[in-house]
């Protein structure tokens, strides 16, 4: 077998073009191959793990393939979603439920679809959250030796049919279990647990019926939307969109963002609905709107929910321990938690990081600026359960979105918060420029510098490379984006994402201003943003050393 030397996974496990996974020899064995055999051969054997896809192009093939090789390399049983379909948040849920020794899930997140789109594939280790560093490492150092990988090639599964399938296979003392289950269930009977179905019932479906308006992007949540929204919490079934998943996702990147949930938008500035959201294709992802299309930063709902725990009956019997939020992320949190004397950590991107705050009881709830968000539920971000939060505490406020919005800011202070992306650049352009603007920022004469733009001036107070080190186990991850913090506490974050597409490289800048008083806080975000996008843009060169005459995306 010809050696494989580009499978090292990014911040979400392997992603490249589908096209790579389809048409390079091998490619998928070899990973699927690597991902077994980094396993402990004592704690394979016999093993249980978990199986599930958003729904894009290759991923039943990959199924097949993925059961054939779990069979030969001495799993015991693989629990697969019902046609194989099953969220990011449903995976990390089942395998905490059963105790599953890991799961696969087939996704490239809010990445395009279809042949021409990307594919991935992600690891979730026992307590059903992303793999460590330590894990993806193992996986890429055998994927770069690997000379043959194990496979049942005529074994065949149904994935329409629910219910239990064995094999007998020569040399195995057990059948090997292929259970077909129904995509939502276990993860229904979690938020039934979670939060007061009866209230958000009454909310959607009583007397003062609240409307609302959920896409689900052709992704996997649709069966997850209709079941749970509809079926279970009243909501009329036109309330829900673009619900049947698609292999290509209708032809739309899923990403629930202003940009690319243009349709969502549009219906909520009509101003017939009440609450509006969008959920990416595997479910992990989530944008909130209110009436007229008000839109709430990620940022700022991780902050809203953290102040209105008490509304949600899971956390009123399990306590609140601390919060914590990536350094990206703006320090709307962090208020709320200085207010509730809860600690606040602070990590780098990356899911995995808050996985270890969770599992040792510092951590209740954490989000990123990303449209993600999670409590220690489960060892995911989860966009249907951050509906379900917003929905549980407009009907304990008996308020709408805006108002809550505005309420919190009129207590806590407004984070004006924003970020550019730079997608598709020269990797080598992009990691001289980065290396460049670090020897920049880390010149001692830098923190005495002063920057006038028109009526403002900004000093900066420090500025460095940010470098975490966990609370729980002294890992340091270091080289985690650069940051400048101003006298004012305004701040400037550059980051190189490590998403690992093979689309090219994306910086993203993250720019955050605090504004206090309450006159101030109908500013549009990007005129209070305007100079501080100014200084960053100065100080990095991005557009002269790019050829680039803006971002991509601004979120």
């Amino acid at each position: 077998m010809t050696k494989i030397v580009d499978q090292r996974p990014g911040t979400n496990g392997l992603r490249r073009k589908t096209s790579v996974f389809e048409g390079r020899k091998n490619y998928l064995q070899n990973y699927i191959q690597s991902l077994l055999s980094s396993m402990d051969l004592r704690d394979r054997q016999g093993c249980t793990m978990v199986v599930g896809s958003d729904g894009r192009y290759f991923s039943r093939t990959a199924i097949e393939v993925i059961v054939q090789m779990a069979a030969a390399n001495g799993i015991g049983r693989l629990v697969i979603g019902h046609n194989g379909l099953l969220s990011t948040p449903g995976v990390s849920c089942i395998i905490r439920k059963i105790k599953a020794i890991g799961g696969i899930i087939l996704t490239a997140s809010h990445s395009p679809g279809g042949p021409g789109g990307d594919f991935g594939i992600k690891f979730n280790v026992s307590n059903g959250g992303p793999s460590p560093d330590t894990v993806m490492e193992r996986i890429h150092q055998v994927s770069r030796t690997l000379e043959e990988y194990a496979i049942c090639p005529d074994l065949r599964i149904d994935l329409s049919r629910l219910g239990r399938q064995e094999f007998d296979l020569e040399n195995k003392f057990k059948p090997f279990r292929v259970e077909i289950i129904d995509s939502v269930e276990v993860y229904l009977q979690l938020l039934r647990n979670i939060f007061d179905f009866t209230s958000i019932k009454n909310l959607l479906a009583g007397s003062e019926q609240l409307k609302i308006h959920v896409d689900a992007m052709s992704g996997v949540m649709g069966p997850y939307v209709r079941r749970i929204l509809c079926d279970e919490l009243g909501a009329p079934a036109n309330s829900a969109v673009n619900c049947v998943p698609l292999e290509d996702f209708g032809g739309r990147p899923p990403e629930p963002n202003l940009i690319y949930a243009a349709s969502l938008v549009d219906a909520m500035k009509g101003g017939d609905f009440g609450f509006g959201a969008a959920l990416d294709a595997d479910g992990d992802r989530y944008m909130i709107l209110g009436q007229n299309g008000f839109f709430v930063n990620p940022a700022d709902s991780v902050a809203i929910m953290a102040a209105n725990l008490s509304s949600i009956p899971y956390f009123r019997q399990h306590g609140v321990k601390g919060f914590a939020r990536s350094m990206a992320t703006s320090t709307a949190l962090d208020r709320v938690a200085k207010a509730m004397k809860l600690a606040l950590y602070e990590t780098p991107t990356g899911w995995r990081y808050f996985g270890n705050l969770m599992d040792s009881g510092r951590c209740s709830l954490c989000g990123e600026e990303s449209f993600g968000t999670g409590s220690d539920h489960i060892r995911e971000k989860d966009g249907l359960w951050a509906v379900l939060m917003w929905l549980s505490i407009m009907a304990s406020r008996k308020q709408g979105v805006e108002q809550i919005v505005r309420e919190h800011w009129a207590k806590f202070g407004r984070n004006y918060y924003c970020r550019f992306d730079y997608e598709g650049l020269d990797p080598r352009a992009a990691f001289y420029l980065m290396r460049d603007l670090e020897a920049v920022i880390s010149d001692k004469a830098f923190t005495s510098q002063k920057f006038a733009v028109g009526d403002h001036t900004y000093g900066v107070e420090r500025a460095d490379n940010f470098e975490y080190v966990d609370p729980v186990d002294g890992t340091v991850a270091r080289n985690q984006g650069l940051r400048i913090v101003f006298t004012d506490s305004s701040r400037l974050v550059f980051r190189m994402s490590g998403c690992g597409g093979g689309n090219g490289a994306t910086i993203r800048i993250y720019a955050e201003s605090f504004e206090r008083d309450p006159e101030r806080h109908s500013r549009e975000t990007q005129v209070v943003l305007g100079p501080l996008i100014a200084i960053a843009l100065k100080i990095s060169n991005i557009h002269e050393r790019t050829g680039r005459r803006g971002p991509n995306v601004i979120t």
